[in-house]
């Protein structure tokens, strides 16, 4: 996926804007960070689009420590705060020029657009519009250069009006060249070559074919053809392929979007090669061929018939005119991504869980949850449940998925503690779903209590749930007496309810009885949510009535220790490099 942009502002003034732009450009608005610099820093460093409401100056003081290779660095945006001016800062020919275009049409002001092939030509050759790649991006300084010093160009190949309606020095005899074609010419300093997304390619593979197999076969058929890979447009195959991970890791390696059929659309195309393996297989007497004539449309024609390896078959196909991402026949592929949002606060959130939530069409998860990461709603259709419905919310959006949907099951803390990924994998075991699934990992209760009271899970750990609902007393009792004969610091979950209210008193008991009143004790509360609580005590001072559902117990053992800091007492579980360091003193 593309890089989601981040919009900082600096005060409260500017906040609406952000929030429009976020919709708009399904970005992620940071909205008056305690440090806006350091803000500004972290989304330059990650390569993320910068979009920052504030001065210039502002945006040029933080990031000039960062500066060092415009290749790789990412687009830079100053807005003044009433949206009417839209500065280019960096990056203007690596999407910041264009997303300036976009930005001041939704504001309704003006972009400031500096770069000199810009201002002089109309257009930027090393940023070509959607629905084009060039080829030798290392050439365009000095071909520009020579431009700018008066050289003509002329303009060779089909899908070149881009080209012929700008401001270029255009002559049929010029020293330099610009090529718009789908055949794999390497160009120079003088010939710059740009591939049109004319090309759509059929693919199939048996269950389980390697990534390697399929792109080397994609490969070699397009050197055989005299073809780049880089003209290629779209993917398509059999819809019971779509979660195949090597037909998904081609699609990403090609940034191509890949589209499913079913088995009677392909079996309705006249491709010249049946066979009846595929017939037998998946209901078509062919995928590859079937598929890139889909793509391609009604005027679009097989350029390349079957060529096959042992465990996949690609075709090409030639569209008539440039492919059109937006209008694509077929259906997407279906994601679910199941996210942990950590604890609830946005600072919380991991890169990838911020990612997938503005990439996805729809959040599922328990209303609450949802209303956590409302920073980051541009549209998304909600699917809010009540407390329990566990296996309800999975098979909804497994479901929704399942349609070519994009979906985010939300959850709290970690996806696979306590949350939904166990429960989406026991649902797939008793009902398969052709759907890719992902689990992005948050930051836990567990982590975020110790984390806030110094480092108590600095050695050996557990986790228990004291909820009897799923899993029997006895089991639960079992595990407890295991993590307090074992020494494990141990972290108790959903502690205390009107229906259990000794479960966490008879654990504590024991664990007295093996780590003796001083062990250190953490009570955590609505951790990174309104009303937060962190309170460090002693398995001697604590009182378990004090509990709630909404609390988090973290247990110390006999090494764990509480101690004074200059921010107030902190505990911590030694891991021993102390003693280490003694054994290596004493020899």
């Amino acid at each position: 996926m593309p890089a989601i942009p981040c919009i900082i502002t600096l005060d409260a003034a500017s906040e609406a804007l952000a929030r429009r732009l976020a919709r708009e450009l399904k970005a992620e608005p940071r909205l008056k960070p305690e440090q806006p610099l350091a803000a500004m820093r972290e989304a330059f460093a990650a390569r993320r689009p910068l979009i920052a409401i504030c001065a210039s100056g502002i945006v040029i003081r933080a990031l000039a420590p960062l500066l060092a290779d415009k290749r790789a660095e990412p687009p830079v945006i100053a807005i003044s705060p009433d949206g009417a001016h839209v500065v280019a800062l960096l990056g203007g020919h690596h999407g910041a020029n264009t997303l300036a275009k976009r930005i001041a049409l939704i504001t309704g002001g003006i972009a400031a657009v500096t770069t000199a092939s810009d201002t002089r030509f109309g257009l930027a050759l090393d940023d070509p519009p959607p629905g084009y790649r060039l080829a030798n991006p290392d050439h365009v300084k000095a071909f520009t250069a020579r431009l700018l010093a008066g050289e003509q160009v002329r303009i060779e190949g089909e899908h070149a009006e881009w080209l012929k309606n700008s401001r270029l020095p255009i002559a049929g005899d010029g020293a330099l060249a610009i090529t718009v074609t789908t055949a794999a010419i390497s160009g120079g300093a003088d010939h710059l070559v740009c591939h049109p997304a004319t090309l759509c390619l059929g693919v199939g593979t048996v269950q389980g074919a390697d990534f390697k197999e399929l792109w080397q076969l994609v490969e070699t058929t397009c050197k055989h053809h005299d073809l780049s890979p880089a003209a290629i447009a779209a993917i398509a195959t059999h819809e019971l392929k779509g979660a195949e991970p090597a037909i998904l890791a081609l699609a990403e390696h090609l940034d191509a979007p890949l589209r499913l059929f079913a088995a009677d659309e392909l079996a309705a195309v006249e491709a010249p090669n049946p066979s009846a393996h595929p017939q037998r297989a998946v209901g078509t007497p062919s995928v590859a061929e079937a598929a890139a004539l889909l793509l391609a449309g009604e005027d679009g024609e097989l350029i390349v018939e079957k060529h096959k390896s042992a465990r996949a078959t690609c075709a090409i196909a030639r569209a008539a005119r440039l492919v059109d991402p937006a209008g694509l026949p077929g259906r997407a592929p279906g994601r679910l991504w199941v996210v942990g949002i950590g604890p609830g606060d946005a600072a919380s959130r991991t890169q990838a869980a911020t990612h997938a939530l503005l990439a996805a069409d729809d959040w599922v998860g328990y209303a609450p949850y949802l209303e956590l990461i409302a920073d980051l709603h541009h549209g998304q259709a909600l699917h809010p449940y009540p407390i329990g419905q566990e296996e309800e919310r999975v098979r909804h959006a497994l479901d929704l998925a399942a349609q070519g949907r994009r979906v985010a099951l939300v959850c709290s803390g970690d996806a696979a503690i306590y949350a939904m990924a166990a429960l989406v994998f026991e649902v797939l075991e008793r009902t398969p779903q052709r759907v890719r699934i992902d689990v992005l990992p948050g930051v836990s209760a567990f982590q975020a209590a110790s984390a806030a009271a110094g480092a108590l899970i600095g050695h050996d750990f557990c986790a228990i749930s004291l909820s009897d609902l799923l899993t029997p007393w006895e089991v639960i009792w079992r595990r407890i007496k295991t993590a307090a004969a074992g020494g494990f610091v141990t972290a108790f979950y959903n502690p205390r309810s009107e229906g259990r209210p000794r479960h966490l008193a008879k654990a504590l008991a024991l664990f007295r009885r093996h780590r003796g009143d001083d062990a250190p004790v953490v009570v955590a509360r609505d951790l990174g949510r309104a009303g937060e609580s962190v309170r460090l005590t002693t398995l001697g001072e604590f009182d378990p009535r004090t509990v709630d559902m909404r609390t988090l117990v973290l247990v110390g053992n006999r090494e764990s220790r509480i101690i004074d800091t200059a921010a107030g007492p902190a505990a911590y579980t030694p891991r021993g490099y102390a003693m280490k360091s003694n054994r290596e003193g004493a020899s």
